[in-house]
């Protein structure tokens, strides 16, 4: 039970009707969840809104409604009206649980790309130096020993808080999170403040329907994280850096390879040996080493140099960035799996035009003997995606191997010819295989010494979505079961 005094404390109201005098069971935004006395927010989604459901929680027992506009309700029920009912549903959120997030150090990044890698590498030098540290991003929420799976990069508010609480109760000191310019926009990370904020890069994406109107908009949801922070972290590299920065009121440090960033990187070296590819450079400016990162590519540097930059204010020894820095892996995200001495194969999520296009450059850096590209695109999607996709890997690869992606309930054969027409624009050489485990084993069967070959757009994904059924389909296994077979022939 919560009073509801203690629960508006922090938030801009006007009660328009009833009493304030009120105690609270639960706090609600799902009115599948109202009950006896329970407080529900009632909040605008891109299809539903919750203002629709005001009669229906009410005779479920909920006593307190927040809104943004005007209800029908008996006298009886309390209203509770506010500017912004997601705004509201933050701040009441982290009163629910007793305002956990000042009880952990929380590190928010944002940008296009790396918020997933870069969070895993935060966690993995942290944990190497003896913090205890929570998770919430793209893949999972992590609290300990519990493993939740994703649904948004950025959760609900109120998911956020709950785990922020979970985290706290079991003695983490520090939550590392990505936050999407959606979360932002939404006003899920509100009613905290960060310790820090992070910004990786910016480009084009999200941009669209139910996403962002422009690419102005979605800057200026990014920014809002360098107005909610106490120290903000930038990589002075990205052009748009500045804009970023507009109205904070943080303490700034940037990151990068220019000569005017606080932490740089320098000497550069790519490393490709059989079956492995990194990346080695020296960090200097505020601090001074070498390191060497199992991951390849000119990004790789950016993600690593930021987690350094967030751990150097953890007082983190050099020796342990370095160490945990070595070892540090994100599942599904350039994730080198050893199946040969002779080539390199790797699983990772590129799933767009713009994430295959920046992968296989990379790749393309290692001057590998060839580069081959296997992906399929998701049926019931922007078709535009195949077209795009199939030019992009007949452009960069060596040779495509074309195969199935989470068909839907479209057909996988009528997928894959969208995405030989966009290959049909290049010289590409390609074949097509729709089962993936058969495409998989052929791009291991034909394996040539020093090639580099990728399985893109699954990444951390283990289903294949078919006609609304979620079959358990993880390529690790997939390439443990043919390795296997291989070996048995």
């Amino acid at each position: 039970m919560k009073n509801l005094k203690q629960l508006l404390e922090r938030l801009e109201y006007e009660c328009v009707q009833g009493s304030l005098d009120k105690e609270i069971t639960d706090l609600v935004y799902d009115s599948r969840k109202a009950a006896t006395d329970s407080l529900f927010v009632c909040v605008k989604g891109t299809t539903v809104d919750g203002h629709s459901f005001a009669a229906d929680v009410v005779q479920k027992g909920a006593t307190v409604l927040v809104v943004s506009e005007d209800v029908n309700v008996p006298e009886t029920v309390t209203v509770i009206k506010v500017a912004d009912t997601r705004y509201a549903l933050a701040l009441l959120s982290a009163a629910w649980f007793d305002y956990p997030a000042e009880q952990l150090k929380v590190i928010g990044i944002t940008g296009t790309k790396g918020k997933t890698t870069t969070t895993y590498m935060v966690k993995s030098i942290l944990e190497g130096a003896g913090y205890k540290v929570g998770l919430i991003g793209t893949i999972e929420a992590i609290i300990g020993d519990k493993v939740i799976p994703s649904a948004n990069t950025t959760p609900e508010s109120y998911l956020i808080q709950k785990y922020f609480r979970e985290m706290a109760d079991i003695g983490c000191d520090c939550c590392v999170m990505e936050v999407s310019s959606q979360g932002l926009m939404m006003h899920r990370t509100a009613g905290f403040t960060f310790e820090m904020s992070i910004f990786t890069n910016i480009e084009p994406d999200h941009i669209g329907p139910n996403e962002h109107a422009s690419f102005e908009e979605y800057l200026a949801c990014k920014s809002l994280l360098f107005r909610q922070c106490k120290i903000g972290i930038l990589n002075a590299d990205d052009k748009h850096y500045q804009d970023i920065l507009k109205d904070h009121t943080c303490t700034v440090e940037t990151f990068g390879f220019s000569k005017e960033a606080d932490l740089r990187a320098e000497n550069m070296q790519l490393i490709h040996k059989p079956g492995y590819l990194g990346v080695a450079y020296h960090v200097s400016g505020l601090l001074d080493f070498d390191v060497e990162i199992d991951v390849p590519g000119k990004f790789s540097v950016y993600n690593s140099l930021t987690a350094i930059a967030v751990c150097r204010h953890f007082k983190v020894e050099v020796d342990v960035m370095k160490k945990a820095l070595k070892c540090a892996k994100t599942k599904g995200r350039i994730e080198m799996i050893k199946v040969s001495d002779e080539f390199t194969l790797m699983i990772d999520y590129a799933h767009n035009a713009m994430s295959l296009k920046s992968l296989l450059s990379t790749l393309r850096e290692y001057e590998p003997g060839r580069l081959v590209c296997l992906f399929g695109c998701g049926g019931n999607r922007a078709r535009s995606r195949r077209f795009e996709m199939g030019e992009v890997s007949g452009q960069m690869a060596d040779f495509t191997i074309i195969t199935s992606d989470n068909p839907r309930y479209e057909d996988p054969q009528a997928i894959i010819d969208d995405i030989k027409t966009g290959i049909s624009k290049t010289d590409g050489k390609y074949v097509e295989i729709i089962d993936r485990k058969e495409a998989i084993r052929y791009a291991i069967e034909h394996g040539r010494p020093r090639d580099v070959i990728v399985l893109a757009g699954k990444g951390h994904e283990d289903y294949q979505e078919i006609k609304g059924v979620k079959y358990p389909m993880d390529e690790r296994n997939l390439i443990a079961e043919v390795l296997q077979e291989l070996q048995t022939q």
